[in-house]
């Protein structure tokens, strides 16, 4: 069941500074649609327009099947973690900031705080149910940040850069956390630089730059196009510095002293090895591109591995 969709936004600041252009993706129930791209390339302008936050210039958004230009009914359908703003009271403790945001939402009081007594056991915040947010762990706060946009049970969670900022554990409590709202049939939109989380919870990824979608692609099937293309070589020896630069300029390699990878099939492979005689080859496989390597070959950037 498609529970967000999208369908070709917009949106200028000053005049003719459109940062948003024709932006248009669905999220099912049940899904983690990991929404990637650079900084300033449009991802958290594209959550405030689903939030209600701004307003597109045009195009349109819609929440299972309501427009949200409908009102706040609508609107109570998601929930949002969004980078940078206030999700949270630093003076308030876990409990009052679950029952405050929740009775702000349109819940009854009773109700809220029984929400709140739930929501603090189900994510493992029962023990910080008395302490104020201020003396909580960067963690913990995310956690707590979490279980208030979940509080009015909507049916769309909006993420942004959710393990941005935690240590080991708590990112790994995080991800757990979201793997676990998916299996309740949330449908979560996740923005992060951390290529590694999407890669691991996504179902499908789109890759916004310069305000436009470049690739949207099931995960699986992303990682395996790129797969399909893409090779190592392994060398004797370590090629001189100058053969290394001429590789990245023609074959658009990626050079690390006896390894060199190249994307593009065989015709750039044999590139590649014509480019590189005489230098003695130890051995070429296929092999496969992690989403990191991925996002950067689509963005125009390269990085060594």
């Amino acid at each position: 069941m498609t529970v967000v969709e999208v369908s070709r936004i917009r949106k200028s600041y000053k005049g003719d500074h459109e940062v948003v252009k024709g932006v248009s993706f669905s999220v099912n129930s049940g899904e983690i649609f990991a929404f990637l791209g650079p900084n300033g390339a449009g991802k958290t302008t594209t959550l405030k327009m689903i939030t209600g936050l701004i307003l597109p210039d045009s195009g349109t958004i819609s929440i299972n099947g309501r427009n949200i230009k409908a009102g706040s009914a609508v609107l109570k359908e998601l929930g949002s973690v969004l980078e940078g703003n206030r999700n949270l009271y630093w003076r308030m403790t876990s409990f009052e900031n679950l029952v405050y945001f929740n009775v702000h939402k349109g819940t009854s009081l009773s109700e809220a705080r029984t929400t709140a007594e739930e929501l603090l056991v189900k994510f493992n915040l029962e023990e910080k149910r008395s302490v104020q947010v201020r003396n909580l762990s960067r963690g913990m706060q995310q956690k707590l940040s979490i279980a208030i946009a979940m509080a009015h049970k909507p049916k769309l969670l909006l993420l942004d850069e959710p393990t941005l900022g935690l240590d080991v554990q708590a990112t790994v409590e995080v991800i757990s956390l979201m793997e676990q709202l998916k299996d309740e049939g949330i449908a979560i939109v996740l923005t992060t630089h951390q290529l590694d989380v999407a890669q691991r919870l996504s179902d499908r990824i789109a890759i916004i730059e310069k305000g436009e979608i470049i690739k949207e692609s099931d995960k699986d099937a992303l990682i395996e196009e790129f797969a399909q293309n893409a090779y190592q070589i392994d060398l004797m020896e370590v090629m001189s510095k100058e053969k290394a630069a001429l590789l990245r300029q023609k074959c658009g390699a990626e050079v690390n002293e006896k390894s060199i990878k190249v994307v593009g099939g065989s015709s750039v492979l044999y590139e590649a090895l014509a480019l590189m005689q005489p230098d003695e080859i130890k051995q070429i496989e296929r092999v496969e591109l992690d989403l990191t390597q991925i996002f950067l070959r689509l963005t125009g950037d390269t990085v060594d591995v």
